[in-house]
């Protein structure tokens, strides 16, 4: 297949990813454009220009394959084609030639640890025998019991309950995740010889790289062994399992042999096409691992999204970061909310404190050297919406535990006064979410102009980023300042330009003085002398050149 969109940015370099600004982009939730309340690709395509003003450097895309959508399109029923709520091919080529020419690289989900029970291959699998060539892409097993009518092993779903789904002629499937998203076979060379192809498909289309879902997952340990954790019942227990030893369905040595082959695939393209690994793994030395010339280029450091509010649990997760990103000669990745996780406005407190304690992160994260992921609407001071009505949840793992992902997936608001808030075209009253109404004040349109919002906070620590020379892919390491209890302070330099980054957790105004003119600050400050009071749960940036 030949190339049918823009070619890559060319003002970037190869290495772009080291130290760009990545947007998620929920497709579902960003911006509708036919009405029907469900976000699309032509959507997202009329808001380009909203987030290169923004000043990120690319937009990482959640699954808008072909999907019956059980789980927000991580259920993927083909790889190679635009779920028709989305758009069509001709609306992705569309939307990724825009973003190139406004310098936006595309970055797309993969979800390779399973396919949807939806898809071709899972279809032909549950019509063929056991021990066919089709059962076999998949992992297929006899049951235990007198009569095969237990499950294979003890494991459990992430998204809770049994890992296994018996079918009519008596064997197991096995489904990490939800009984709709069968766990492929990853030993079996079609399965592998068919995601190299999926690369290039997408790759020929334009794409500048892929997050994997899952990333840990694909391979599982020969023999299916049981894990041992009888008392074991939910999904979120297993996550917490990852501290304490490695499971048998996560992070296997062989994973990295899938990575090794295609790392060759992603080098032949030009323009710096890279992948970025959503990898959990019991220690940060394995976690590394995943991150290497001839394996990824990135893995996601969820410590620093796990991180308590604490000057101590800040630091503690940066020197260990920075630490292992240096040992593989890889940017780290930092990131405070995604998809999957309840947004950090919330999880750091309730009402104003969350939000303050939020922004002040921001600065913290992108004053560090490496890679930052923004989650859609973080840059608007969106909080987890917590109260939306049971029946219109639509998580799978809401259903078999009572935990969902939905508050953080509300469409973001663009403009107006009524709910949807310009989700939609003019006129449109549809949203696949209901928005709060407090989200009025919290728009693109209200929060725009205001140099006290949380979108102009984005937009002018954004800038600087760019600008500043200290902030720059080739500046120097963080260097920590000697500091009273619970304010951290760090230095980047970069020549005679010198950026210190200052956050304030003590519980009391702290005064700041001999690092130069405030450049950006979460909360305003007031000044002191020859310094400045940095307000309580408040970050800023200051200048000496």
């Amino acid at each position: 297949m030949t190339a049918t969109s823009a070619a890559p940015p060319t003002d970037a370099a190869e290495d772009w990813w080291r130290s760009a600004v990545v947007y998620q982009v929920y497709v579902r939730s960003f911006a509708d454009a036919n009405g029907d309340g469900i976000g699309d690709l032509r959507g997202l395509r009329e808001r380009l220009p909203y987030l290169r003003d923004l000043g990120v450097d690319a937009l990482w895309l959640t699954p808008f394959y072909t999907s019956p959508m059980v789980d927000g399109g991580y259920d993927v029923a083909d790889y190679r084609d635009v779920d028709p709520m989305f758009g069509t091919l001709g609306d992705f080529d569309a939307m990724i030639t825009e973003a190139h020419t406004l310098g936006l690289r595309i970055i797309v989900d993969l979800v390779p640890n399973h396919t949807s029970s939806a898809h071709p291959w899972f279809t032909a699998a549950l019509a063929a025998a056991p021990g066919s060539p089709q059962r076999a892409r998949y992992l297929f097993a006899e049951g235990r019991g007198e009569h095969g009518e237990l499950p294979p092993n003890d494991w459990e779903s992430i998204f809770g309950g049994p890992a296994w789904t018996r079918v009519p002629d008596g064997q197991w499937y096995l489904h990490l995740f939800d009984p709709a998203q069968p766990d492929l076979n990853w030993r079996h060379p079609e399965v592998r010889a068919e995601f190299e192809d999926v690369l290039r498909f997408w790759l020929d289309r334009g794409v500048d790289g892929f997050r994997i879902d899952v990333a840990h997952g694909m391979i599982k340990a020969e023999g299916l062994p049981d894990v041992g954790f009888s008392t074991l019942t939910t999904g979120q227990r297993q996550v917490e399992l990852l501290g304490k030893g490695r499971l048998p369905y996560f992070d296997q040595d062989e994973v990295h042999d899938i990575y090794r082959s295609w790392r060759p695939i992603l080098d032949s393209y030009p323009g710096g096409r890279m992948a970025v690994a959503e990898a959990w793994a019991e220690t940060p030395q394995r976690l590394a691992r995943y991150i290497g010339p001839d394996e990824l280029h990135q893995a996601f450091s969820f410590d620093f999204l796990d991180a308590t509010w604490s000057a101590d649990s800040f630091r503690k997760v940066i020197d260990t970061a920075l630490a292992e990103s240096t040992i593989v000669g890889a940017p780290t990745t930092w990131v405070l909310s995604n998809h999957d996780k309840q947004r950090h406005v919330t999880r750091y407190g309730d009402g104003p404190e969350g939000l303050r304690r939020a922004r002040a992160a921001t600065l913290l994260m992108l004053a560090l050297p490496g890679c930052a992921y923004l989650y859609q609407g973080e840059e608007l001071g969106l909080p987890e919406v917590l109260d939306l009505p049971d029946e219109l949840r639509q998580d799978p793992a809401f259903l078999r535990t009572g935990e969902s992902r939905d508050g953080c997936r509300v469409p973001i608001p663009w403009s107006g006064e009524l709910a949807p808030y310009g989700f939609g075209p003019a006129g449109s009253e549809l949203s696949w979410l209901p928005a709060p109404a407090t989200w009025r004040a919290l728009s693109v349109a209200a929060q725009t102009g205001d140099p006290g919002s949380t979108l102009e906070l984005y937009r002018a620590a954004l800038r600087i980023r760019r600008e500043h020379p200290a902030l720059a892919a080739d500046a120097g390491p963080v260097t920590w300042l000697e500091t009273g209890p619970g304010v951290l302070a760090f230095t980047r330099a970069a020549g005679d330009a010198v950026l210190t980054c200052v956050v304030n957790i003590s519980g009391a105004p702290a005064l700041i003085d001999g690092y130069g003119e405030p450049l950006a600050a979460s909360e305003p400050l007031t000044a002191q002398g020859t310094g400045h009071l940095l307000p309580v749960d408040a970050a800023a940036w200051f200048d000496r050149s």
